[in-house]
């Protein structure tokens, strides 16, 4: 599909601000899209760090006193030191297993089949989390500020799940915290905040490996891509914050369901 630079930046920037923050995994669609713009190449890869960018920062503003508080706060009040320790411990697993293996997953499972693969895998997982969740009774956990660091580990290996794209790193953070006893809502927080730093790293990374493909000429695309995927991810966020509160997550994983099967239908 022919598409000009900019309007591919905006494509791109909405599908990644929309999908980040949702259990549907951003990687997975960036790569489906890209793939069918025609622009799943190292300079694409390049830009999807750029976007990927924009949209932490919208959860940074989001949540921007929240944060304020635990950089304020660390040396001297107890609650916003098991804050940032949950966050450090969360962040470890997935964060030492994608500085070991980026590069493999990147060369075998960065294809639109694998992905759907791990679409439909994911949404059964969704599902009979969901089935599990609601039998269990209330959960033990009701707020960020409860958790402990051993219910932070749990979730920081769940997140390891999602160096597989199609998988989705809110997804896994998202269902693993409700699996170690949060509700809905301080699971969803958790995989918000929790995205913060293992996103920057990430990006932080792949800024300097692939420093030698930036040029002057991708300024306009990149800023546009990057201003409309912080706009979409500001939205998502808000809006899956209130869809917490009175729903559950089914129907992602039957979106997930629908849209693995697309893909492998187009792709085979």
């Amino acid at each position: 599909m022919e598409i000009s630079p900019l309007a591919s930046a905006v494509v791109l920037g909405i599908v990644e601000g929309l999908t980040e923050f949702l259990p549907v995994s951003s990687t997975g669609h960036l790569i489906i899209v890209s793939d069918l713009l025609g622009v799943n190449d190292e300079k694409g890869k390049i830009f999807d760090i750029v976007i990927q960018l924009g949209a932490i920062l919208a959860v940074c503003w989001e949540y921007r006193a929240r944060f304020a508080r635990a950089f304020s706060g660390i040396g001297t009040d107890p609650l916003q030191q098991r804050f940032a320790l949950n966050l450090a411990v969360a962040f470890t697993p997935a964060a030492a297993l994608g500085f070991l293996f980026a590069s493999k997953i990147k060369q075998y499972l960065f294809n639109p089949i694998a992905v759907a693969a791990a679409l439909v895998v994911g949404a059964i997982a969704i599902v009979a989390i969901e089935r599990w969740y609601e039998r269990r009774g209330a959960p033990r956990v009701t707020s960020v500020d409860e958790m402990t660091w051993q219910d932070a580990l749990k979730v920081g290996f769940a997140q390891c799940l999602s160096l597989v794209p199609g998988t989705s790193r809110s997804g896994a953070t998202i269902m693993g915290a409700m699996v170690v006893g949060l509700s809905r809502q301080a699971a969803t927080e958790f995989s918000f905040f929790l995205a913060v730093p293992i996103m920057f790293a990430a990006t932080g990374y792949q800024v300097v490996k692939y420093r030698d493909l930036f040029t002057a000429a991708d300024l306009g695309p990149f800023a546009i891509g990057f201003g409309v995927s912080f706009v979409a991810a500001l939205v998502a966020v808000r809006a899956l914050i209130r869809y917490v509160a009175t729903h559950d997550f089914r129907a992602f994983a039957w979106y997930r369901i629908a849209l693995g099967a697309a893909v492998l239908a187009w792709f085979s």
